[in-house]
C-alpha cells in the first residue's frame, strides 16, 4: 500500500513538471514588448560585471501594465531572461 502511494505521489510531480515546461526550453522565458531582449540582444555587453550575476529590470509594457524581469549574464555576455513577474500599480508614486 506504501508502494503504491509513493508511485502515485511521483507519477503526479513528474506529471506536474512536464506541464510547466511545455512550450519553452528549460528555464527560458520569451521577451515581451518593452523587454530589454525583445529585438534581440543589445549592442552593447555588460563586461565588467560577473558571469553568472542577476539583476532586475522594470518596465511598462504598450498597455500600460507593469513588468519586473530578472536577467542573467551568460558566460558570453548575452542576457538571459530567467524570470517576469507583472507588478502593481503603486499609486503613491503617480504624479
Amino acid at each position: 500500500m506504501k508502494t503504491l502511494a509513493t508511485a502515485v505521489v511521483s507519477a503526479a510531480l513528474l506529471g506536474l513538471t512536464a506541464c510547466t515546461s511545455a512550450g519553452t526550453s528549460a528555464g527560458s522565458v520569451e521577451p515581451i514588448p518593452g523587454s530589454i531582449i525583445y529585438g534581440g540582444q543589445p549592442r552593447t555587453k555588460l563586461t565588467k560585471s560577473p558571469i553568472g550575476s542577476t539583476f532586475n529590470h522594470r518596465f511598462r509594457d504598450p498597455r500600460g501594465d507593469g513588468w519586473e524581469e530578472v536577467y542573467r549574464i551568460a558566460p558570453d555576455r548575452s542576457l538571459e531572461l530567467i524570470a517576469r513577474r507583472q507588478t502593481e500599480l503603486d499609486i503613491d508614486t503617480i504624479r
